[in-house]
């Protein structure tokens, strides 16, 4: 197939064209080991990347994109390599152009600089790094903007509105997405395309993470605006684990077959992505000779071709959240940590006692301080179906990958258990399993904003869900800090990640908690004030000295050291909290007890006296 070198949108109007295939599959092929970065290749080893690209040339690809994908500041900033962006980028342009010939299209390559991670900063942070990215291809000489695998339409939008004001040559805007028909912040395909070509694009299509076939039926159910050219690349199928190897499992001939259908579509520039080699090209390309495209016919839509969100509620409506209790009256929330063995009686009787005593909701931690406990997740729902109790669970970044979070956090929702708190969670290395993994996929701050896209009844992959999970997320707060306007800061990303509610860690003195009051009270969400009993002067010293978060007045330690241990430094410690919560009541409708070393009945009196202050306080004020 040969081009005549028209403009790319031009030759498209009346032409199929084949792109290349996989740029690090055929170099990882060739003997460059994974973990290092291939833009780099270059620089070091032009020849290597020109091979490649003769490989495909010679296969019958007239498409043929740069080696720099992932050639932005923030990728290559990770081998040291941050200051070379404009010299590979430029190389890059130089090698393909000579693979290129006379009768090719060389097309640079800018890939999505979140790559498939949860978004962890603001998208208009990296509005320079795609500047400098694309001004160095282009003044290279390119024929045009290959912009692909972008997870997120919102960060496409923000490139391309980045890239379109700097040239007039063709901007190919390629989404990939983990779901057929939808992307990972929501947008259905029709939705994105309609916004992609408004926003400038001249061709816009699918590529990487889907194989031919979900490719293909992503088309096959998507509305594309009137007169959008269309391009489709493919991997070559799922990846997956074959005689101990992971391998890519379409055939060059299956893709041969599958360009063909994508044609039926009117996609006019078809390529392959991960997995995909010069067979696969070659495939393609023969089985494209001298056929014209084909004009585009959008599928009719009818209701019912779509998944349908409907909101259907498995919490017991008559019972109100603590955020909908807080706000007419003082809430108790008391914490009392899961059992470290199998037993679960005692427990479950420990938490009948704080029920009885008056508490609002029993939150249990998840392996707090990365010791192992049983699952709160479990105890939960033994606490909701054999005693009608009101659990909040604790959701830590540290154990579950975002699979293992969606997951969870679907299973949650099926038992009817809703009021979570999000928390990042101690680091494994320092728990009573060292060995273990802490995985971290995501911040706090991302995991309460992809809960709330649950709500919104979105999974984390964009996929469509038919219920909408009801969850209240919380948020934790440290006040025993140094910087108090630093964490006053962090707090307020976290509400506007869309917590719901703050719980705080203990304080130990009454000046805290009206400095916490005053630091909080203009952020819009309820806050409930933590307030954690002493039981002995080791504890006290412990607590002050090696738990992070938690810091003691000078008060608070000579009290302790003045009483005998045993049930006299019970006492005291109870005696110490309820001064505390003579003030809390004051100042907060929001009370967090935290129950020490199991001991129930501690906990029990606290809330017990936390109705008898708040009663007095309400009669005062009336």
């Amino acid at each position: 197939m040969t081009t005549g070198k028209k403009d790319l949108r031009e030759y498209l109007q009346d032409h199929l064209l084949v792109g290349d295939g996989a740029m690090a599959t055929q170099l990882h092929r060739l003997g460059v080991p994974l973990g290092v970065s291939f833009e780099e290749l270059s620089l070091s080893n032009p020849k290597l990347v020109q091979e490649v690209h003769d490989s495909y040339y010679a296969a019958g690809a007239r498409l043929l994109e740069t080696n720099t994908y992932s050639a932005n500041r923030d990728s290559l900033s990770r081998y040291g390599l941050e200051h070379r962006v404009a010299r590979i980028n430029r190389l890059a342009v130089k090698i393909a152009r000579e693979s290129a010939r006379d009768d090719a299209y060389v097309a640079g390559s800018i890939g999505s600089i979140l790559a498939g991670r949860v978004r962890k900063k603001v998208l208009d942070e990296y509005r320079d790094q795609y500047e400098e990215q694309a001004i160095a291809l282009l003044h290279a000489g390119v024929d045009g903007i290959i912009l692909e695998t972008f997870l997120d339409l919102e960060e496409l939008l923000m490139a391309l509105e980045v890239i379109r004001p700097l040239t007039d040559a063709p901007l190919i805007a390629q989404l990939a997405t983990l779901e057929v028909g939808r992307t990972r912040d929501g947008y259905s395909l029709t939705d994105a395309f309609g916004q992609l070509k408004q926003a400038g694009a001249d061709i816009v299509g699918l590529n990487c993470r889907l194989g031919p076939a979900e490719i293909l039926r992503s088309f096959e159910h998507t509305q594309v605006p009137h007169g959008a050219l269309l391009s489709a690349f493919p991997n070559a199928g799922r990846l997956g684990l074959t005689d101990g190897e992971y391998a890519y499992k379409s055939t060059p001939d299956y893709f041969g077959q599958s360009a063909l259908r994508l044609r039926e579509q009117g996609i006019r520039l078809i390529g392959g992505c991960c997995g995909t080699t010069p067979e696969h090209v070659k495939a393609m390309a023969d089985a494209l000779e001298s056929l014209e495209p084909q004009e585009r016919i959008n599928p009719t839509i009818v209701p019912g071709d779509r998944p349908q969100v409907t909101v259907q509620s498995v919490r017991d409506q008559s019972k109100p959240s603590i955020v909908e209790r807080v706000k007419t009256e003082t809430t108790v929330i008391v914490e009392f940590d899961p059992p470290r063995d199998l037993d679960a009686e005692s427990f479950l009787d420990g938490c009948c006692e704080l029920h009885r005593a008056g508490a609002d909701a029993i939150t249990l931690a998840d392996n707090s301080l990365a010791t192992v406990r049983m699952s709160n997740m479990a105890l939960g729902a033994l606490m909701k179906s054999r005693h009608g109790i009101d659990p909040l669970l604790h959701i830590a970044c540290r154990d579950r990958n975002l699979i293992g979070q969606q997951s969870h956090l679907m299973g949650l929702h099926a038992l009817g258990i809703d009021q979570i708190l999000v928390i990042t969670g101690d680091p494994s290395r320092f728990g009573d399993l060292p060995g273990a993994t802490s995985v971290f996929d995501v911040t706090s701050f991302d995991l309460i904003r992809m809960v709330k896209q649950l709500n919104e009844g979105v999974s984390f992959a964009g996929r469509p869900l038919k219920q909408k999970a009801q969850f209240i997320v919380g948020a934790a707060f440290n006040p025993n800090v140094r910087q108090m306007d630093a964490a006053i800061a962090r707090l307020e990303k976290k509400v506007e990640a869309g917590a719901d509610y703050i719980m705080t860690q203990p304080v130990y003195d009454a000046e805290s908690i009206k400095q916490v009051y005053e630091a909080t009270k203009h952020i819009g969400i309820p806050v409930f004030i933590g307030i954690m009993p002493l039981t002995s002067l080791r504890n006290a010293e412990f607590l002050h000295n090696e738990v992070p978060g938690i810091k003691l007045s000078s008060e608070a330690l000579e009290r302790m050291r003045a009483v005998e241990q045993g049930e006299a430094a019970r006492q005291e410690g109870i005696k110490m909290a309820k001064e505390l919560l003579d003030t809390a009541v004051q100042y907060f409708k929001g009370i967090y007890l935290i129950t020490p070393f199991h001991y129930s009945s501690m906990a029990a009196e606290l809330v017990q006296y936390v109705r008898q202050q708040s009663a007095l306080v309400k009669t005062a004020t009336h």
